[in-house]
C-alpha cells in the first residue's frame, strides 16, 4: 500500500504529566502485534497502526522511498505543538542491504509517541475529522516458550568456508580486494507464537546504549549509527574491529589489545574512510577524529569513530538545528554512504558482488539503513545489526529445506551476524566472533539475564 492521493492530518501534543503514559517506558507502550521501535537509553520513537505504507525493492528503493515520503508529506496537514525532531509525521523505515532483491519499507504509523530531551508526546495520523485512534491499556507480553535452533541458508561451517575463501582471494588480488564483509544465519524456532516485544524488552535492557529497532518485523539493537541529521547538522558512528571477553582477561586489557591491533585497526580505517568520502560532498565541514575509541558492549567491545558536520547548503547565519528540507534529503544521503565499508567491504564496489557469491543467500533487510524520518527532513537511520527477522504467518518468507518449523503455534526467527575479513583474519577467529555477535538475540529470546 502506497497511499499518497487522500489528506491526512497529523497532531502532536505534549503528553500531561497527569497521563499515565508520560512516565511508562516507551517500550512498555506497544499495544502488541506489529511494533514499530527506535529507542536508546529510554529516549526515541514507538509507534502502532499504518495510516500509509510504501514497499519498494530494486536498485531505486533508496529513491522510490524519498519521493513516496516527500508526496506523502506534501498530503499531510500538520499541527504540531512541540516542534522537536520526531514530531508531527514519521516514517518508520528499512532498506535491503543489497540491490537484489532489496525488498525494503516504510511506515507510516497512526500512533507515534516519542521522547526527547525529558519531553514525552504523542502523534495522531488519520483523515482530517476522524476520531484519534485509541492507545488503551496494552495486553501483557507473551512469552515464547521453548527456544530450539537450526542451520539458516549459510551454516557456521559453511560460513568459515566463506571467510577461508575470501581470505584466499584477497592474499590473491594484489590490492584490488582489501577487506569483504560476511555474514551468516540462523534460525530460531520458538514453541509459541513470537511477541515481538518480547525480544525489544530483553534487548532494550541488556543493550541500552544501542538502538533498539523493529521495523516490519525486523527486531534488534544496533551500535551503529549510519547517519542523523538534526536540521543542518549530521551525524554518524561508524564500527569496525571487534574483541570479545575471554576468561582471565579483564575489560581494559581487551580493549587495549584491540586499540594496538594493525588487523582491527587497518579494517576499521577503511570503513571510517568509506563514510566520510561518501558524506563530504553534502557538508561544508566534516570533523573525523584521526584515531578509534572502544565502545564497551555486553557481548564484544568495538572501535568507534563519531563522524560529524555541517550541511552545504546551510544558509548563513541560519540555526544549525532548525528544521530544514533544503538541498539533498536525509534517504538521498543514506544512499551515498550505504554501504560503508564497515557492512560492506573495500573498495565496496569489488566487494558487495563477492559478498553475494560467497554467502550465496539474500541478506534481506539485515545490514541495510534502519531508522526513522520526519516531515522536517530530521531522522536517525542505523545499521540492521544484532537482529532477526520475525517470520509472520502468511509471510512467504522462505527458510531453507528442512528447517524446524517451531510447531503450528510456534515462531521462528531468522538471526544474522558477521564480521570483516581482511587478507590476514582467522577464519575459526572470524566464526568465533560472529558467534559473540549472535548473542544478544539468543539471549533476549531465551530470557537470560
Amino acid at each position: 500500500m502506497a497511499t499518497t492521493s487522500r489528506r491526512l492530518m497529523a497532531r502532536t501534543r505534549r503528553l500531561d504529566p497527569a497521563d499515565p503514559r508520560h512516565d511508562r517506558p516507551l517500550l512498555d507502550l506497544l499495544p502488541g502485534g506489529e511494533s514499530l521501535s527506535w529507542v536508546r537509553a529510554g529516549e526515541g520513537l514507538v509507534g502502532w497502526g499504518c495510516a500509509a505504507r510504501l514497499d519498494t525493492s530494486g536498485a531505486g528503493r533508496f529513491a522510490d522511498a524519498d519521493s513516496w515520503w516527500r508526496r506523502l508529506c506534501g498530503h499531510i496537514d500538520v499541527d504540531d505543538a512541540v516542534g522537536l525532531p520526531g514530531c508531527g509525521p514519521v516514517a518508520f523505515a528499512s532498506l535491503a542491504f543489497a540491490d537484489v532483491p532489496g525488498d525494503s519499507v516504510l511506515v507510516l504509523p497512526e500512533v507515534i509517541i516519542g521522547e526527547r530531551d525529558g519531553v514525552r508526546w504523542i502523534t495522531t495520523v488519520g483523515e482530517p475529522g476522524a476520531a484519534e485512534p485509541t492507545t488503551g491499556d496494552p495486553e501483557p507480553v507473551h512469552q515464547p516458550g521453548t527456544v530450539s535452533y537450526s542451520d539458516g541458508w549459510l551454516s557456521a561451517t559453511g560460513y568459515r568456508q566463506a571467510v577461508a575463501e575470501a581470505v584466499r582471494r584477497m592474499r590473491s588480488s594484489g590490492d584490488e580486494l582489501r577487506k569483504i564483509v560476511l555474514a551468516h544465519d540462523l534460525l530460531a524456532n520458538t514453541s509459541e507464537p513470537l511477541d515481538e516485544r518480547f525480544l525489544l524488552h530483553n534487548l532494550a535492557a541488556r543493550y541500552d546504549t544501542c538502538w533498539t529497532f523493529a521495523v516490519d518485523g525486523l527486531v534488534g539493537a544496533t551500535p551503529e549509527l549510519l547517519l542523523e541529521r538534526r536540521g543542518y547538522e549530521v551525524r554518524s558512528r561508524v564500527l569496525a574491529g571487534t574483541a570479545w571477553p575471554h576468561p582471565g582477561r579483564t575489560d581494559d586489557e581487551i580493549a587495549a589489545e584491540l586499540l594496538s591491533s594493525e588487523k582491527n585497526r587497518s579494517e576499521h580505517s577503511y570503513a571510517a574512510e568509506s563514510l566520510a568520502e561518501s558524506l563530504r560532498p553534502f557538508c561544508s565541514e566534516l570533523s573525523v577524529p584521526s584515531a578509534p575509541s572502544v565502545l564497551r558492549l555486553r557481548n564484544v567491545l568495538h572501535l568507534a569513530t563519531d563522524v560529524e558536520g555541517k550541511l552545504a547548503d546551510t544558509p548563513t547565519g541560519s540555526d544549525p538545528g532548525r528544521p530544514n528540507t533544503d538541498g539533498a534529503g536525509l534517504l538521498t544521503m543514506i544512499e551515498a554512504v550505504h554501504p560503508t565499508a564497515a557492512v560492506g567491504g573495500t573498495p565496496t564496489a569489488a566487494a558487495v558482488p563477492v559478498i553475494a557469491e560467497l554467502e550465496g543467500m539474500d541478506r534481506g533487510r539485515y545490514a541495510g539503513p534502519v531508522g526513522w524520518i520526519d516531515g522536517a527532513g530530521n531522522g536517525e537511520l542505523g545499521i540492521a545489526l544484532r537482529c532477526g527477522q520475525v517470520e509472520r504467518p502468511g509471510s512467504g518468507a522462505e527458510s531453507p529445506a528442512g528447517a524446524g518449523s517451531g510447531g503450528a503455534r510456534g515462531g521462528r526467527v531468522r538471526l544474522f551476524a558477521g564480521g570483516g575479513i581482511v587478507p590476514d583474519s582467522d577464519p575459526d577467529l572470524e566464526v568465533a566472533e560472529a558467534e559473540a555477535k549472535l548473542l544478544p538475540v539468543r539471549e533476549a529470546l531465551e530470557g537470560v539475564l
